[in-house]
């Protein structure tokens, strides 16, 4: 089936514009960037919101996490809304709580979809047409992943929203492009795409060119970080990743087929690293443009920031 992406009209993705929720929605422009939270994770939601926009990001990419990191701190979710809106950062990519994919426990797959739901309302009020997940802390068959799929893509389309789906190299079942086309696939759901990370794709063998039975179509989001060559192992959520250039990813090759698929969605760099938490944010953040901008433009040498 032809994917939709997204259920916001009109729409294609990277730069905002209004839709009929009175949201924002993205238009098309290759090498647009997000700065994923978890980058800078030990700075409060706020002052990484003002730390992103001063370093150059098109917009954010968001997690649960940071919303549940307001409320510890007394904040009500209205709240957390309005300072998000209230930063003028457009938020990209909103991540959900991870685990609904695999959950076999009724009350905890009951508490992780009504979670779900939640996240859909946050995204709507922040002008925000994207959710995503990864696999999460529980594992199973793909067979019961793809029933689970259905569920989150029905309640993401009753507030028009896309959904992309990450898998994990390190996870026991969702570790692999094939394993993720598949469940995608087999879903059959307009709004879910694929959310490819770097990462995770030379982790799992896919390095530079690793993507290209992809089709162009089904590619949602893409995440990006360098990988060691002598990565952390036992883990299940590396968070041994490094500045772009620093470590063994073939970013000509990747640039490149992102740029050859017409791939129009943001990119958002991902490195958590607690060596790079210990750094000032906006130093990371201001960095991780500017290298990624040389990678880019020596990639693709009509890329212009």
């Amino acid at each position: 089936m032809p994917r939709r992406f997204s259920g916001f009209e009109p729409g294609a993705r990277g730069d905002f514009c209004n839709d009929r929720y009175g949201t924002e929605q993205m238009t098309s422009s290759f090498g647009r960037l997000s700065l994923h939270t978890w980058t800078i994770d030990t700075t409060p939601l706020g002052e990484a919101l003002e730390v992103i926009k001063a370093a150059g990001y098109d917009a954010a990419e968001l997690r649960r996490k940071d919303f549940y990191r307001c409320y510890a701190d007394g904040m009500t979710n209205d709240q957390v809304i309005d300072l998000i809106k209230a930063s003028g950062v457009k938020v990209a990519v909103l991540g959900v709580e991870y685990g609904w994919l695999f959950a076999q426990d009724k009350e905890e797959s009951g508490r992780l979809f009504n979670d779900f739901r939640a996240s859909c309302e946050n995204a709507v009020a922040i002008g925000c047409p994207q959710l995503m997940s990864a696999p999460g802390p529980y594992e199973g068959s793909l067979k019961d992943a793809v029933g689970y799929l259905r569920r989150g893509a029905d309640i993401a389309a009753e507030y028009g929203l896309d959904l992309s789906i990450e898998f994990n190299s390190q996870h026991p079942n969702l570790n692999s492009v094939e394993t993720l086309l598949d469940l995608v696939k087999t879903a059959d759901k307009r709004n879910v795409g694929l959310l490819l990370d770097a990462y995770h794709l030379a982790r799992s063998g896919r390095p530079g060119r690793g993507f290209e039975e992809v089709p162009a179509e089904d590619l949602m989001h893409f995440q990006f970080s360098d990988l060691s060559p002598n990565p952390v192992t036992g883990v299940k959520r590396p968070m041994d990743r490094l500045m772009p250039g620093e470590g063994v990813i073939e970013w000509d090759r990747l640039f490149q087929l992102l740029h050859e698929k017409n791939y129009t969605g943001h990119m958002s760099f991902e490195a958590p690293n607690p060596e790079i938490w210990e750094r000032d944010p906006v130093e990371v953040c201001r960095e991780g443009v500017e290298l990624t901008h040389q990678l880019m433009k020596h990639a693709v040498p009509e890329f212009r920031a």
